[in-house]
């Protein structure tokens, strides 16, 4: 398939995971891509991996600093991008009586933050036709115990999608979001458990979970295209929910 032919998508946070598999199957779709990721080994390391339609930047999407150098060096390979997908994110948890500012502060920098500067900052290299999807999260439709820090934050990146399609309408781009459930993805590696930790709480989510296991990137990456694509080009403003159904059993 070639349907991103002659289109360019920035990627933040595509080093790993759903952000690598995007840029992976964009650029086997015939499209070029610029990814961000926080540190020059992993960014060099997955623009390798990647091939020769592939760029990259180290860039934080926690620094407004960084942010606001995103235009500049993204014109450094392109005058517009076709695709924004912001994607940069992780997770932390904890009990409501141990949480401290620092841990409310850094989520909210990332994910809150980091995704409407993000957007603010791109949008200008955007035309019309062009595709902003924002990853939220099934946390948002679920009670979960020690996430209420993560699941506010990443409800108001959901909030983001309603009101960036109503701001962006005139524009001609679309904004629509895309709503993971359990995917096999580093997403653990932040949580301060250790690798035994890490795999009893895998092996305790499976069961759970209707299809009894994560999913793969590349099924998030197959939906984020979708809306990237002109057979999504009536959908606008929506939260495409990708995770087996667990968010509503």
């Amino acid at each position: 398939m070639q349907r991103f032919k002659d289109k360019f998508a920035l990627i933040t946070g595509g080093t790993n995971g759903m952000g690598y598999a995007t840029a992976q199957q964009f650029i086997n779709e015939s499209g070029k891509v610029i990814i961000t990721g926080r540190s020059a080994e992993t960014v060099n390391k997955a623009v390798e991996q990647l091939g020769e339609n592939a760029f990259g930047m180290v860039s934080n999407a926690s620094s407004m600093q960084d942010i606001m150098l995103l235009q500049d060096q993204v014109k450094q390979y392109t005058s517009h991008i076709d695709l924004l997908f912001a994607n940069a994110g992780y997770g932390k948890f904890a009990p409501v009586e141990f949480a401290d500012e620092a841990h409310f502060d850094e989520l909210f920098n990332l994910l809150v933050k980091g995704t409407f500067f993000t957007v603010q900052q791109i949008v200008p290299l955007m035309k019309k036709g062009s595709t902003i999807v924002l990853n939220t999260s099934v946390v948002t439709e679920m009670n979960i115990q020690n996430f209420s820090i993560y699941s506010s934050a990443k409800s108001a990146v959901r909030s983001f999608i309603k009101t960036f399609a109503a701001e962006f309408t005139t524009k001609g781009i679309r904004v629509n979001g895309i709503s993971p459930g359990y995917i096999k993805t580093n997403g653990f590696n932040n949580t301060g458990l250790n690798p035994e930790q890490i795999e009893e709480a895998i092996q305790s989510i499976i069961p759970t979970i209707p299809f009894k296991r994560f999913g793969e990137p590349a099924e998030i990456a197959n939906a984020v295209l979708f809306l990237a694509s002109q057979e999504a080009s009536y959908i606008h403003g929506t939260e495409l929910t990708v995770d087996a159904g667990i968010s509503i059993i």
